[in-house]
């Protein structure tokens, strides 16, 4: 896992550091310098730093200087002269000292390479035009913590800004590289240790403590493991309620996910009047007709509780249709085990009380449409969040990125594009029922699957053209 964290928290751990600031700073413009490097700079290459007057700017002074060593022709272009005393003036002085040429910031210039050091995490607002002047430019560049007029806490862009081929980040990720514009403004994101201790990650990150987040690596994403004595049953069983006319192939999704997820048994509970479709679809799922009609009655929800004993997880909501309100009230309401809730059932669901009433465990799969409709509220981590402790149930909130919410607030970034297609939300649906129901717990099953979903899409994207069919197919092979 990799901590996430506020440009509040990065300047109070800058703060709190033992080691003087103008060590920490020598250490952070080592790091740009052989990030440039690595971007090519080398002897006799044209490299422009735009530096500003703070810290960041001291960064990039001390990257000039060791550039300047290596024989690169740099040129530092200053937004104002670091003043006083500060760690940025001395920086700036040794490369002066060392023969870095220096000017200040005009128009412009011809470069190969352009180290944005203007500012850093803690600016807001808009560029002055000096500054977006150079954002114009086509000039490969190499971003100093975040790309300058990109807002570090939200992602957010107000005006212009750079868009880095390649961001320096210092101590830990910023909310502003994940978020917003931040992917597509900051490109590679590297994290350079400059010496601050460890960041504590606490194993249970509750809101009021810890990194604002947790990014989800691959250790961070458990698949289960089958004993060597399991059979079909104890492997788990998902029973994915939906179905009704036009909207057959989302349950039919979900229940394939689900088997190629890993679990022993996957069946779909849908109206019996469509009992048939879904019976000729696909040999491996099962059905279980509800009633006789082609949409689920409220009266049929009794029946088919009486019938899902044998399945360890419902998945609620694929194809389930609109106006759904008192036959999704009477599931959530009746089931008393592991619950997933998503399109559909969503956009049906009664108030939180209902959902923290009721004795099973719940995840919530909203896009943000839906977590709108459901929370009454914009679909932000944080919001999310707040609703998931609200509800007492696990929050997936679809996007990109991710976020996983409940005991511990997870970012998850494994997921592109290729993914915005009909049909892979019921995917993923299929795949947490299918984790949660093979014995990860709630949290650590969404996490997963989410994580794995999105690795599966991109494998496929290198591959073919991402459908939510060949998705679900192939995730026995994709998602590992």
């Amino acid at each position: 896992m990799k901590p996430v964290i506020t440009p509040a928290e990065s300047a109070r751990l800058d703060a709190t550091a033992t080691e003087p600031v103008h060590v920490l700073m020598e250490r952070a413009g080592l790091g740009v310098a052989l990030a440039a490097v690595e971007m090519g700079a080398r002897y006799g290459t044209a490299v422009r730093v735009l530096a500003g007057p703070g810290n960041n700017g001291g960064d990039g002074y001390v990257a000039a200087r060791h550039l300047a060593r290596r024989g690169v022709d740099v040129t530092v272009h200053g937004l104002g002269y670091p003043r006083g005393e500060s760690a940025a003036r001395l920086a700036a002085r040794a490369a002066v000292e060392a023969g870095v040429r220096t000017t200040k910031l005009g128009p412009p210039q011809p470069a190969d390479l352009l180290i944005d050091a203007v500012f850093g995490a803690g600016f807001r607002g808009e560029l002055p035009e000096a500054v977006a002047a150079w954002t114009r430019e086509d000039t490969p560049v190499l971003a100093v913590d975040v790309p300058s007029g990109l807002d570090a806490a939200t992602g957010e862009v107000r005006g212009a800004s750079f868009t880095a081929a390649r961001t320096v980040t210092f101590h830990a990720l910023k909310l502003g590289h994940l978020l917003g514009e931040g992917p597509d403004r900051c490109g590679e994101v590297a994290v350079h240790d400059i010496g601050l201790p460890p960041y504590p990650v606490p194993p249970h990150l509750a809101p009021a403590g810890g990194p604002e987040l947790l990014l989800c690596e691959d250790r961070d994403a458990p698949l289960p493991t089958p004993a060597r004595t399991a059979h079909k049953w104890s492997r788990g069983g998902v029973l994915v309620v939906g179905g009704s006319p036009g909207i057959t192939g989302a349950p039919l999704l979900a229940a394939t996910a689900a088997l190629n997820s890993g679990a022993g048994a996957a069946a779909i509970a849908c109206p019996g009047g469509l009992a048939a479709i879904f019976e000729a679809a696909t040999p491996g799922v099962m059905t279980v007709p509800v009633g006789s009609g082609q949409r689920f009655d409220p009266a049929d929800a009794a029946d088919l509780l009486d019938r899902a004993g044998r399945y360890g997880v419902i998945a609620l909501g694929p194809g389930l249709g609109a106006d759904q309100a008192k036959f999704v009230e009477a599931i959530v309401s009746g089931w008393r085990g592991k619950l997933v809730i998503d399109a559909d059932g969503l956009n049906a669901l009664p108030p939180p009380p209902v959902l923290v009433d009721r004795p099973g465990e719940t995840i919530l799969t909203p896009h943000a449409g839906e977590f709108r409709r459901i929370a009454g509220a914009e679909p932000t981590y944080r919001n999310a969040a707040e609703h998931a402790a609200r509800s007492r149930a696990t929050v997936v909130l679809k996007g990109n990125p991710t976020f996983v919410l409940g005991g511990e607030r997870w970012v998850v970034t494994s997921g592109g594009p290729e993914l915005a297609s009909i049909g892979t939300g019921d995917v993923l649906t299929g795949m947490v029922a299918a984790f949660w129901a093979q014995g990860l717990g709630a949290e650590t099953a969404a996490r997963s699957a989410a994580h794995h979903h999105g690795r599966a899409g991109a494998r496929l994207a290198r591959q073919d053209t991402v459908t939510a069919e060949r998705l679900a197919a192939g995730l026995g092979r994709l998602a590992r």
